[in-house]
């Protein structure tokens, strides 16, 4: 018995390297993987219309997606962040033209290139779906060491959220047994992965996702109570 026990433990004792290695080298499923431009063009107005293919987890995915003419990304007001007032701050995201906007006493100070789900134009109705949520929202959390760089929770559900999640099953639009789902913030980006935001591909969940070094800046200019609205 002694020996058939010793036999095991050795056996225990070899493989957990095996067990822990193939752990170490599992792959992040939430990350699009063979990203490529199928093709881009120009519309009549203008806006670059670009359609990419992309794996993500098991699904293959084909987004297009639609950028807005001559919109000015990379807008930096000069100020002094380390004197600014936080609760001054108020930020808007503009989802058809994927952007993130950061007002400081009403007056814009920054663009930053953002991006969301894979269908950013619509509103998010339940668990599940991948959409971002649309309305006015407040930052309740920090996490400094988020996955994705830095992530700001936002208050969804609120109170309009409810109501606009409880008037979709009322109106049998939605599963009866649907859950309003949560966990939705801004955040930044794998190391790395700053290409899916400068295309514009839709890879969250349903969060705000920026560049790091946009997410860095954020995250110095906010705090708890900050205000953010949301729109299409």
């Amino acid at each position: 018995m002694c020996k058939v026990w010793g036999i095991c433990i050795v056996i225990f004792i070899l493989l957990v390297p095996i067990y822990c290695s193939a752990q170490d080298r599992k792959i992040d499923f939430s990350k699009p993987h063979n990203v490529r431009v199928v093709k881009e063009t120009k519309d009549k107005k203008g806006n670059t219309v670009r359609e990419v293919e992309y794996t993500q987890g098991n699904i293959h995915v084909t987004e297009t997606i639609i950028i807005p003419n001559a919109f000015a990304y990379n807008l930096r007001v000069p100020i002094n962040i380390d004197t600014i007032k936080k609760d001054s701050i108020t930020l808007i995201v503009d989802k058809s033209h994927y952007v993130l906007q950061v007002y400081y006493r009403r007056k814009l100070i920054r663009n930053y290139k953002a991006v969301f789900g894979p269908k950013p134009l619509e509103r998010k109705c339940m668990e599940g779906d991948r959409c971002t949520p649309e309305g006015w929202f407040t930052i309740t959390q920090f996490n400094p060491g988020s996955k994705y760089n830095k992530f700001m929770k936002l208050n969804y559900p609120n109170d309009s959220s409810y109501a606009y999640f409880n008037r979709l099953k009322e109106q049998k639009k939605i599963p009866t047994n649907a859950k309003i789902g949560g966990d939705v913030g801004i955040h930044g980006i794998w190391k790395g992965g700053d290409d899916m935001i400068e295309l514009g591909v839709g890879w969250t969940d349903g969060c705000i996702a920026l560049k790091n070094k946009d997410v860095d800046e954020l995250y110095t200019m906010v705090t708890v109570g900050t205000r953010v609205l949301i729109r299409k």
